[in-house]
Order: C-alpha cells, then structure tokens, then sequence
C-alpha cells in the first residue's frame, strides 16, 4: 500500500506468519485493519532468499506437524508443491563416522532424555532440561546440541513444562519453492505498509495511537505481532508502560538458530541426496548437515546457541571454516575445493528479530499465555 491511512479499526504490528494471519482473519470479516510492518517485505523470519537461481530457506523450513499444521491447505490452495520426504534425522549418526550399535545406543538415551524431561515437567518445580542428563553420559554433548538446534539454546537454559508442552505429530514436510515464498504469497493483497516500524504505542486514551516512522496512526484496537525480544528489550513502547507483559517476554527470549549454505559440486559416497549427517557426536559446538536437499547442488549447515551467536560475530568466512573443518574431518580434505558459501543467516545481528525463535526460561513456562 501506499500511504498510512489516519485512521483504522485495527492496526497490527508486523507482518510476519502470526500478524499475516490475523491480519487475513480481520479483512475476510470485513474489519478496517493496515499492517504495519517494520521490514521492506513481509515474512519476518520466514524468508527465502535466492542464490544463483537457488531458493533459500535462511530462516524456517519446516512444516512440522504437516498432517495437522494450518499452512499445509494454505499452501495447497495457493498452489505451493510441498515436499513429503521424511527427514532421516534419526539415521544421521551413521552417516557421521558412528557405528550402528553407537547409532541405536544414542537413539535409546535420546529417547530416555526425552522421557526424562516429561517426568520432570510433571513436579511443582520447574527445572532446566540440563537437570535431567544422565551425569558423565556419552551423549550429553550431542543432546545438547540438538537442544540448540530444536530449541535455539542450550538445555541448562530450557525449561522442562515449557519444553514438554511441545506437540509433535512426527511429519515434517517442506515447501519445496521455499516457505519464505510461502508465507509472503498469504500476505499478497492485504494492506500492509513496509518500512513503517512502531516505536511506541500511546493507550491512554480511547484511541489507540501508533508512532511509526512514516507518521502516526490511530486505531481502535492493536494486534502485536512482533518477535518477543522486541517486547522485552522495549524497542516497541507502550505508554503508559506494561509490564506484566514485558516480564513475560523477558521469560520467553529468542534463541539462536542460523543456516549456512555451500555450493557443493558433486556427491559424496554411500551418502544419498537430502541426507542428514553430524559434524561431531562429541561436542556440543557442532552443526547438522543436509547434503543436496532437494537434489539441489548444496550442502545446508544448521548451528544454534552461544555456538551460532559466536560464529555471527566472527562472520560468514569463519562458518564456512568450521563447516569445511567438520565435513574434511568425515570425507577427506579433498572436499574443501568443492565448497563454496553461498549465504548465511544472522538473526541475532538482525534489528527487527533480535533472535530466532522463542524457549521459556526454567520457572517461566506460563509465560506464554501471559504474554498473549
């Protein structure tokens, strides 16, 4: 759109996949509403990017949950192709310099540590998921990764309610155009006006008023739709102040989950296109690896945590390093020459996300519904 209206019903506070949909609820109900979003494009961290004619998924992938996930006919109608491969993720480790029994032994403790924190989610206290790991075991390096990796943080960090409270289904599909490309075609049509970040928001009287960058404006209701660490860190404000619901973001930060990706010319052998392997079942600064997904001439990096936050400091070069580092460590050095990076995401260095997605800090697992 161009322009902002002066006035609306309702004003919701960016476009990403949670502001899209309310904001597609209040137009199919006939309701006056603008979007107001911070970004030159709509998606938030659903964004595909494009290399050399590739598409990239820099920030979410996958549709979890596909048999009961709300894109999924979404996506369908809009005449998306989704992707129904299942991920190997559970077969990853021999494809990682692991034997088949060290493969089944890590899947049983995964499986015990999973059991464990469903234990623990049941006591009064809440507890992080650190206090369950089995003291010295094999795999706490490994759980802890992929902690990083599912959670964006490490589990001494993680809250066991919080965490135990997430639902599963096992069916992890793709968009195989990208679920960025997704996510902004919902967004087609609607009022939103890019570039217009809101810097406060002024509830003391009947009319809501929206400070922006492009000029106020007033609505009878507002919808905040922003990432939690916008919340806590009050880089949105509210005047006058709330703060219940800045403490329950505080309780609700954003962890850290970034992607690279390398051009990757050729194959590896015994490893089949969309295969999923680990860089290091031993230590806890590692990252998972996709080679060719989708068939594509890519190998896809994922890393998380203080891990992921030390690597965006360092820069695109020093996660390439690491990721040729781990890879040669598995196939040789002759795959360095093979390799080239292509993109990287940095969602921590990123003003409008400050983060990637949310955990709940121990003691803080019914923060959500407060913030809601």
């Amino acid at each position: 759109m161009t322009g902002l209206p002066s006035e609306v019903e309702v004003a919701v506070i960016g476009a990403g996949a949670a502001g899209i949909a309310a904001a597609r609820r209040l137009s199919e109900a006939g309701t006056s509403v603008v979007v107001l979003e911070a970004r030159e494009r709509a998606g938030g961290r659903a964004w595909t990017a494009q290399a050399e004619g590739l598409p990239l998924d820099l920030g979410c992938e996958w549709l979890h949950s596909a048999d009961r996930n709300v894109l999924v006919p979404l996506a369908e109608r809009a005449g998306f192709e989704l992707y129904r491969k299942a991920p190997d993720w559970t077969t990853r480790l021999r494809r990682s310099g692991e034997s088949a029994e060290a493969e089944a032994d890590w899947l049983r403790e995964r499986d015990a540590h999973y059991w464990a924190v469903h234990r623990a989610a049941a006591a009064a206290e809440d507890r992080p998921a650190s206090a369950v790991l089995t003291p010295g075991g094999r795999w706490n390096a490994l759980l802890d990764a992929v902690s990083t990796w599912a959670n964006a943080v490490e589990l001494e960090c993680l809250s066991v309610k919080d965490n135990d409270r997430y639902q599963d289904t096992g069916l992890n599909w793709r968009v195989r155009d990208g679920y960025g490309r997704l996510v902004a075609a919902l967004a087609e049509g609607l009022p939103v006006a890019f570039g217009a970040a809101v810097r406060r928001v002024d509830h003391r009287g009947r009319a809501l008023r929206l400070e922006t960058g492009q000029g106020a404006v007033a609505a009878r209701r507002v919808i905040v739709a922003v990432p939690t660490a916008i919340i806590a860190e009050e880089r949105l404000a509210f005047d006058p102040p709330l703060p219940d619901k800045i403490a329950a973001a505080a309780g609700l930060p954003l962890g850290l989950a970034d992607k690279l990706f390398l051009a990757f010319d050729g194959s590896l052998p015994g490893i089949d296109s969309d295969a999923h392997l680990v860089g290091s079942t031993r230590r806890r600064e590692t990252m998972s690896y996709q080679v060719r997904p989708f068939g594509r001439p890519l190998i896809q990096c994922f890393f998380g945590g203080r891990f992921a936050a030390a690597l965006e400091g360092e820069g695109m070069p020093a996660m390439a390093a690491w990721a040729a580092d781990e890879l040669a460590a598995l196939f040789g050095g002759d795959i360095r020459r093979r390799l080239r990076p292509l993109a990287a995401s940095f969602w921590r260095r990123d003003e409008f996300a400050l983060g990637s997605y949310s955990y709940a800090r121990p003691g803080h697992a019914d923060a959500r519904a407060g913030l809601a």
